[in-house]
């Protein structure tokens, strides 16, 4: 049998008297909006008439007989005046209108469960902030804890977001040991998943503690407005560092307090240290300063780990190399280290004869080394390893205008030798990681308890004995990657430089092959060919320098010129 279709009215039933609702819920909303001052004139008049009752039913019986009286006078004397009644009508209006508005409760203290939260803080700190020696001490068991607590606020869901505290003077503020207890019990009590920020006055014997907004995830690789020499590392809190960078967030320009790395001859923290666990950011970060570098000078990429996460840079202009196999990567650097010593030699030569320096000696190179733990000679080669090959840029790159920038993960630090870690004076660490280890990179620990979620270029950045602060990389991923989404993939090669043409193989590159010019019988001494093209023969296992500093000769009747380390 066929089935009959419902009625009508109950097949669309629900769907009208849904409409119906909505349509006297929006007519109810309107004709509040149109009645409103009505509404505030009748509460108000309503409020007047009560406080006349109770004013009527507090007066004597013996007094109100006169009251009324006067009343009445006062009535006729005001129907009597020109324009009194109206005069009277606004009045009574107005007072209407004052004492029927909507108020809101002005809060003065806390409440009940704010108070408890307090007290259970103060009562928590008892055991850190008090001596069986002191005879009128601040925090006893069940004391006040008014007295300590001179500020705080609530955030909406009634946790402590904001919190001056006031300790005795007898407490070890200057241990850092002393202050990471009371940090990690604040913390703790004030309730987990949040990022609080100390701020210790040890003169005053004060502690402010505040919870930390996130940093924005939202900046993406971009063309940042910064001078010669200055490198955007990431970006920080507002009230942190003393300049803004003007960036693009996708909604429009800001101004976004950035953490700005400055390099050169000047600088007092020349090359960096990057450090973190895998998936943290760190290539991330490399990926951003390459495209900044590029921007001023040259760059040598060289990758320990081998997945091609830097193949977007191959081929490059400014680009010299983009190495990711060891054989390749040494040959790289012993051409860098060889490179930055030509660079001295050409500087001192021109600084003595009164001349400027030549400009592909200021024209600034910059080594990217990405897991340098990772590269190991072959068996049976007893040559210098990565770290003796970066001992001539690390220590004279200043002056030679090389920049030397080092990526590493927590579990290969220790591998770093003592030239690596004494001349990276500039460090920042990524990803989640333990106070301990945040230290060990960085010297110091932060005033920031870790992040509960910390994401991708999520950390903390340090530049020599400065303050160490909050970080956040802009997204620079990698754009071959299947997993980066198209805006982010447009926004980096769009900042890439174009590729070079290609040159004939074995020949020279033009943009690497530079002529040393000698000023004792040499007529040139040819740099070596180029590192990308020549490593990328698959048949060569090695570069040879052939443009040492040790083969230049210089004019003031020195024989040869030997830069030492």
């Amino acid at each position: 049998m066929a089935r009959r279709p419902l009625p009508r009215i109950l097949s669309s039933g629900s769907a009208s008297i849904t409409r119906s609702r909505e349509f006297a819920r929006t007519a109810a909303d309107s004709a509040t909006d149109v009645l409103h001052p009505l509404i505030t004139l009748t509460r108000g008049l309503r409020l007047l008439a009560g406080a006349g009752r109770h004013k009527w039913a507090a007066t004597p019986k013996d007094r109100r007989g006169p009251t009324l009286f006067l009343v009445a006078a006062c009535v006729l004397v005001v129907a009597l005046i020109p324009y009194g009644p109206l005069l009277a009508l606004v009045a009574v209006m107005g007072a209407a209108a004052w004492k029927g508005r909507v108020r809101t409760p002005v809060k003065t203290g806390p409440d009940e469960a704010e108070t408890a939260r307090l007290r259970a803080l103060y009562e928590a700190l008892v055991p850190y902030f008090s001596a069986a020696e002191d005879p009128s001490p601040l925090f006893t068991h069940g004391g006040e804890w008014e007295e300590v607590f001179s500020g705080y606020e609530f955030d909406g869901d009634g946790r402590v977001s904001r919190l001056h505290v006031t300790y005795p003077a007898y407490f070890t503020d200057s241990e850092p040991e002393s202050r990471a207890r009371i940090e990690q019990l604040l913390h703790a009590k004030s309730g987990r998943g949040r990022e609080h920020h100390f701020s210790w006055d040890e003169e005053g014997n004060r502690l402010v503690m505040s919870v930390l907004d996130s940093l924005p995830t939202s900046l993406t690789a971009q063309r940042f407005v910064t001078a010669p020499g200055e490198t955007v590392l990431g970006f920080t809190d507002e009230d942190a560092v003393q300049r803004t960078v003007p960036v693009n967030d996708g909604t429009g320009t800001r101004d976004a307090p950035g953490v700005v790395w400055r390099t050169g001859a000047r600088s007092t923290e020349p090359h960096l240290l990057v450090a973190g666990q895998p998936g943290s950011g760190t290539t991330t970060l490399l990926r951003s300063i390459a495209l900044q570098a590029l921007q001023q000078g040259d760059i040598l990429i060289i990758e320990g780990s081998g997945t091609g996460e830097y193949a977007c840079f191959t081929g490059r202009e400014g680009v010299l190399a983009v190495e990711c196999g060891p054989a390749g990567a040494l040959s790289t650097l012993e051409w860098a280290a060889d490179e930055t010593e030509r660079r001295l030699v050409e500087a001192n030569r021109a600084r003595q004869a009164g001349d400027p320096v030549p400009e592909d000696v200021t024209r600034p190179l910059w080594i990217l080394l990405d897991r340098p733990s990772a590269l190991r000679r072959p068996a049976g080669d007893n040559g210098p390893g990565p770290q003796e090959l970066l001992q001539v840029p690390l220590r004279h790159g200043r002056a030679a205008n090389v920049v030397v920038v080092l990526a590493e993960v927590f579990d290969s630090l220790d591998g770093l030798g003592e030239t690596v870690r004494t001349h990276t004076r500039a460090r920042v660490v990524l990803g989640r990681c333990s106070p301990g280890q945040i230290e060990s990179v960085l010297g110091t620990g932060p005033h920031t308890t870790p992040p509960p979620d910390a994401p991708p270029g999520r950390g903390y950045a340090r530049f020599g004995a400065g303050p160490v602060l909050r970080i956040q990389v802009p997204a620079t991923p990698d754009p071959y990657d299947d997993a980066t989404s198209e805006a982010q993939r447009t926004a980096v090669l769009g900042l890439l430089p174009e590729r070079r043409q290609a040159v004939e193989a074995g020949a020279p590159d033009p943009a690497m092959a530079e002529a040393v010019t000698a000023s004792a019988g040499m007529e040139s001494v040819t740099a070596p060919a180029g590192v990308e093209a020549v490593t990328a023969s698959a048949g060569m296992e090695s570069l040879t320098a052939s443009a040492g500093a040790e083969a230049v000769t210089a004019s003031a009747g020195v024989e040869s010129l030997v830069v030492s380390d």
